[in-house]
């Protein structure tokens, strides 16, 4: 994992930790959070947010249901497991 990875993993977890269980973001919020560019950092942040829902970190939803991180397409939230 790259020193940016690890920068987006911190600011998944601390969005989601502001939240608490039961609430969730939006991976753009992440993105936001790392410069006026924020669109430019959409794909990292997607691909750490996919490894943190492997690692049991997060879970992706889509439409209030939890979706796999490998195949849904679309807008998607985050949230603690």
């Amino acid at each position: 994992m790259t020193r940016s990875d690890e920068r987006v993993r911190a600011i998944l977890m601390d969005l989601a930790q502001a939240r608490g269980r039961g609430a969730s973001f939006c991976p753009s919020e992440a993105a936001r959070r790392m410069g006026p560019d924020w669109r430019a950092h959409m794909e990292e942040v997607r691909r750490v947010a996919d490894l943190c829902v492997a690692e049991g970190r997060l879970v992706m939803s889509q439409k209030g249901r939890p979706v796999d991180a490998a195949t849904v397409r679309g807008p998607v939230r985050l949230s603690l497991p």
